[in-house]
């Protein structure tokens, strides 16, 4: 009998998992859910980029009030995912009595999972990793007159492979040590390679889940000690992750939409036939049949609404269009999972529970196709990403010279009576203390140069990729004033 409890006990809990109650574990993650909500990474999240970078206009997603949109669809595809299963299910799968602690722990992972994400987005992403590939080498340091120090394949991988999925795990565990419940934890691990590996093989076993970096080097020992206290194999996913997932696709996929028709990038009207047009030839490209009317009906039930007279129509419009895609695109998550419930279990369930080329997914693929297109490939969109491009580049470089030291000289410039250079010193000093405590407690337990060197990148990849948005354009503005 499959003993679900396995995949929900707590890592702070005192009592052995077969003596865990609903009780003790629904205490254990409403813990989880007060240290998060106060966290510092979730208040960041309120300015830093969803679509539009440095937005002012307040009724525009922040990454904030996206993820809060994600907590409310995976709490309501829990709800649909109890009420699927029947009495001998919940009992077999050891669910019975634990909505609730399911709901809050999918719940919290959908607030948590943009927290690694750097400003401006995945463009400040690709920034990052841009910058540290074409820097990597020049930047390495000298531990001779001529000799430069010597990095492995893996951890040079690592390096030059940040993403935001494997921030996120880091954030939570080693500069913020919120101390959350490996169940938490899990909920997040979207991707489960490590960023010292290859991609896998498009055709491997765990090709979807490997597809990106899920975790670094630096925390492939908690990732490990995770997995084993969870009774899951490494590479696999816990099953919260697939609902946090499908409940991150259905959210984003209209809200991106809603976000340039507020910017009157697309007028409602317009966007109900490129909608129309392109839900046409996605059901063509996924052999469905095209006469389906099944998005087309829900498009213009909200065309009518806003088309009635009202004061708030473009509003009306986004509410009829929400609801109407959610419940098909919730209840098919639901039934996805319900079906594959013992590939989930495992956590070898090699796909998302929206792509399988349905109905459904076809809903999904025409918004975010439509978003793509229309929102992401408009010009200001575009000018705003190039303007953080430079800017996130422009940090980095500034803080290259400290990356360049060999460690006896970066050791030199922490000290205030050194014969340090005094731009490295007053850069250091710039570097949040807690990052300098993660990089401390490391180092301490790492003696080699090649392992200090890593872990400062990690240092400067931590500081850089933790602002929000104005802030590190605040700072590129501070630090280039001179030129």
């Amino acid at each position: 009998m499959i003993d679900f409890t396995k995949k929900i006990t707590s890592e702070r809990a005192t009592k052995s998992t077969q003596d865990l109650s609903s009780v003790d574990l629904l205490l254990a993650f409403e813990s989880d859910r007060g240290r998060i909500i106060n966290s510092a990474a979730v208040r960041r999240l309120q300015q830093k980029t969803q679509v539009f970078p440095l937005e002012r206009n307040s009724a525009v997603r922040s990454r904030l009030t996206h993820s809060l949109e994600v907590q409310q669809v995976g709490r309501f595809i829990v709800q649909k995912i109890f009420g699927a299963l029947n009495k001998e299910q919940l009992e077999a799968y050891k669910l019975d009595g634990l909505e609730r602690c399911l709901e809050s722990v999918v719940e919290m992972s959908c607030l948590l999972h943009d927290v690694g994400n750097p400003p401006f987005g995945h463009f400040g992403e690709q920034s990052i990793n841009d910058w540290f590939e074409q820097n990597f080498e020049s930047m390495l340091p000298l531990i001779g007159k001529e000799e430069k120090l010597s990095i492995s394949d893996e951890l040079t991988r690592d390096i030059c492979h940040f993403e935001g999925n494997a921030q996120a795990i880091r954030l939570i565990h080693s500069l913020l040590q919120l101390n959350l419940t490996y169940s938490q934890v899990a909920g997040i691990l979207k991707y489960t390679r490590c960023g010292t590996e290859d991609k896998p093989d498009p055709k491997g076993k765990f090709s979807y889940l490997k597809k990106k970096v899920g975790y670094y080097h630096s925390e492939k020992a908690y990732v490990e000690n995770l997995c084993q206290s969870l009774d899951m194999q490494v590479g696999c996913r816990h099953p919260v992750s697939y609902i946090m997932e499908a409940a991150d696709d259905i959210s984003y996929c209209i809200a991106d939409i809603e976000d340039a028709v507020e910017k009157d990038i697309l007028d409602v009207e317009k966007l109900c036939v490129v909608l129309i047009e392109e839900s046409k030839s996605i059901l063509a490209k996924f052999s469905l049949d095209e006469q389906d009317q099944t998005f087309e009906k829900i498009i213009n039930k909200a065309l009518k609404k806003y088309k009635e007279d009202g004061m708030c129509q473009v509003s009306e419009f986004f509410v009829s269009l929400r609801v109407g895609a959610l419940h098909p695109l919730a209840e098919h998550a639901t039934k996805r999972f319900v079906s594959n419930i013992n590939d989930i279990y495992a956590g070898s369930f090699n796909e998302a529970l929206l792509e399988d080329k349905s109905t459904a997914h076809a809903i999904s693929e025409t918004l975010k196709q439509v978003a793509f297109k229309y929102v992401f490939c408009d010009k200001e969109v575009e000018s705003r990403e190039l303007q953080g491009y430079k800017i996130i580049s422009g940090l980095l470089d500034t803080y290259k010279p400290l990356l360049s030291l060999n460690r006896p000289d970066f050791e030199n410039v922490r000290n205030p009576k050194s014969s340090a250079r005094l731009i490295d010193k007053r850069l250091f000093k710039k570097l949040p203390n807690k990052h300098l405590r993660a990089y401390d407690n490391v180092i301490n337990e790492h003696s080699s140069d090649e392992d200090e060197f890593y872990y400062r990148c990690r240092l400067f990849q931590d500081y850089i990729s933790g602002m929000t948005d104005q802030f590190a354009y605040d700072e590129y503005r501070a630090l280039m004033i001179s030129d």
